[in-house]
Order: C-alpha cells, then structure tokens, then sequence
C-alpha cells in the first residue's frame, strides 16, 4: 500500500471501471449502465470501497490490494494442495509475489486481480479435492470460487472450463475401463477415481452452483428481472467479441507473452528534468524465463511419470494461457497472461524439488528472485520514481520501452 494514491488521477483502465463503481452508488441507476462489457462484482467492491472511504484514489485502489494479497494466500493454498508440504507452499507464494505481476495488478483499480484471487482460490479448492476419494464438498466450493471470477470478469470462466474438462476425461477414461499396466499411486489417472461422484454432484458442483452465484451479482443492478439479466450476458458477449478498436500502443499476441516482449505502461510521467514517476506491468525476467524451462519438466514428468502434479500444473497453467489463443479478440495485452503466469511458480517449485535437487537451490531462487523484484521496484512504485538514467539501464530491451 506504500505509495498507492500516486498518482492522484486515474491510470489506464481505471477511466473505465471508477466511473461505473460511482455510478453504482447513485440513489436512482441512471442509464445507459456504464461500463457493460464486464459483469458487476469487482465494480461493486469498489463501489463498497468508495462507499466507506470517499470518492478518492485510495478508495479505488484499496480493494485490488486486499484481492491481491489474497491471490498470493490463494497461490498458497493451490500449492499446499498440490505438494502436501509447507515449505513449497510458501516459495510458491514468494515466487508469485516476486514474479511481480500481481504485486503491479494490485495497485491498479482494474477487474483482473479480483477474478485471479477468486479463480485461484477455486483452483485450489478442485485441487484439494481431486486426490480425496470424496471430492463432492471441495468442487462445490470451487464452483462457488469460479461464479464469483466470472462474476468479475469473464477470463474467470476459464479454470471453470478447465475443471469441467478435467473431471470428463477422467470420466470418459473410466467409461473406457482405461489402465494403466504398471499402475502407481501418484499417477494422475486412476480407474478407481472419485467412485461415489456422481453425475448429478457434476452437475450442482460445475453448473448450478457457478450458475447461481453468478447470475446472484446482477441482482443488485437489474432486480429479478430475468430478461434484463439475460440481456445483459448477450451485451457482454457482443461487446467482447467485438473491439471499438483494432491497435493499441501497448497491444501484443498471446505467443510473446510467456517471453516478456512487449509491457504495458500503465503510467509514465517526468515529474523533473531527469526524473520520472512510473509503473509498468512486466513480469520478472528471473521468474517468467525460467518458468517456460520448468514447465518443460513438467511435461516431460507427465510424459514418463504420469505424476499427478506434473497433470494439473500443465492442465491449468495452458488452459489459462492458451484459451486466450481460441478468443475472438483483435486486441490483447500481457495482463492477460496474469492467471498462468502466477500459476507458473508452482512450475518452478516443483522443477525445483524434484528428485534429489538439493532443497537449498529452490530458496536461493527464491532470493534471487526477489532482488530482481527490488530492482525493478523503481518502476513499478510510482511514487519512489526514478532518474532517466536508471530507467535507461533497466530497459534491457527496446520494445521494453
């Protein structure tokens, strides 16, 4: 929070998204709704923020970082399920906050951090329960942790999708009576998976349960008006498949986010002759780079080893990053790249902590990742600012600028 009401207007897509959290504490609705592209529920925090604090830059800020301290205890949380062990659970946690990306989104009034700490939190509750032999409880509550990233943006259907998907092949796996002849306890396919998980727990755990809490946040905006609601999901489904504009300085492909080659400045201004206050979003070379070789691992481990977490690092990492692949979008931005980008570290714990690599290599990542997190501090905290010369200096690459 040090330093999170510079600057004192609003950064990039904030004129989009404050608007329509003030709009949502006027007395009377007025129309047309602002900002109808996006479903309400990070808009409506804000607004509650605003409502408690005041119409000022603190109020608009403070809930993305309430939501992206909780995305790290959620990255936390999916770690300690996937690993079973404390100690890996919380380099994960560093490592996404050292990653950077988060620590940037959090301080920005925008939807992405609240449908990452929400989606994450999902993430983990479908991992706890894909090794239990009764996951009923643990997917209903990552349906109720899905509705709501949807609820905030519709990127947070993806880990839903991606759940759904999971669960039906292993599924059409059992219909096939699929086994594996030298079968192990860790493999990420069992024929005995889930036996008391029926087809109507899918249903209320994937569908219902999503369905409800999303349609639940239009409440306060349409009533129970069930056309209204409705009519709202085909103007955010127009309204994403179309784009009111086809370039955009800061806009990349998704193939060059995993490399880093292209940030967004949400904000740069020369506050002296030689002096500049800025915030880019731009992930830590010494986390991200090294992610791609640790996700390699992974693959390889699923390949030879049918090793569940290799399966659901490689499941939901991809299925974050590539759906964007799929989207009808003529423009895109490296943010986009956040959910599986953040997911990346566990990637890395466990390309790090597998087989005899000694334990002390993974916290002296760690730390070097977190000094190029420090380093980059400079432009990433607009009010530390920095001289031309620094950030001449941390500009490795052109296109950087």
């Amino acid at each position: 929070m040090i330093g999170l009401t510079t600057p004192e207007s609003f950064v990039f897509d904030e004129v989009h998204y404050v608007p329509a959290a003030r709009q949502m504490l006027e007395p009377v609705m007025q129309q047309p709704i602002l900002n109808p592209m996006h479903p309400p529920l990070a808009k409506q925090l804000m607004a509650l923020s605003i409502r408690t604090f005041g119409d000022v830059p603190f109020a608009w800020r403070y809930p993305s970082v309430l939501f992206g301290a909780l995305a790290i205890v959620a990255i936390y949380f999916c770690a300690l399920a996937l690993f079973r062990a404390q100690g890996s659970a919380l380099a994960s946690a560093l490592l996404a906050f050292f990653n950077q990306m988060v620590f940037v989104q959090s301080r920005i009034a925008m939807l992405d951090i609240y449908a990452l700490a929400f989606g994450l939190f999902g993430i983990a509750a479908f991992v706890h329960g894909y090794r239990e032999p009764r996951p009923q409880r643990a997917f209903a509550l990552a349906g109720l942790a899905f509705g709501l990233s949807a609820a905030c943006k519709w990127s947070g259907l993806f880990p839903l999708a991606i759940s759904i998907a999971i669960v039906a092949v292993i599924r059409l796996m059992q219909g096939w009576r699929t086994q594996f002849a030298d079968a192990a306890a860790d493999d990420w396919y069992r024929p005995d998976l889930w036996p008391d998980f029926k087809w109507f727990h899918f249903m209320a755990c994937f569908v219902l349960i999503p369905a409800i809490t999303y349609l639940a946040t239009f409440v306060p905006l349409y009533g129970l008006s069930l056309a209204d609601i409705l009519e709202a999901q085909r103007k955010i489904f127009g309204d994403n498949v179309t784009s009111a504009f086809t370039g955009h300085t800061y806009m990349s492909a998704w193939p060059a986010w995993p490399f880093l080659v292209r940030p967004v400045w949400y904000l740069f201004d020369k506050t002296s002759d030689d002096r500049i206050a800025a915030v880019v979003f731009l992930g830590n070379p010494l986390v991200l780079w090294p992610a791609l070789v640790a996700v390699a691992i992974c693959l390889r481990d699923w390949i030879v080893s049918r090793r569940t977490e290799a399966f659901l690092i490689l499941a939901f990492y991809f299925g974050l990053y590539l759906a964007w692949a799929v989207l009808p979008r003529a423009v895109g931005f490296i943010y986009y790249y956040l959910p599986a980008a953040t997911f990346a570290s566990l990637a890395l714990v466990y390309a790090l902590r597998r087989g005899n690599t000694p334990r002390w290599l993974l916290w002296a990542f760690v730390a070097l990742a977190g000094a190029g997190f420090a380093t980059m501090l400079p432009i990433t905290v607009a009010s530390l600012g920095t001289s031309m010369t620094m950030f001449n200096r941390l500009m490795i690459f052109q296109n950087w600028i």
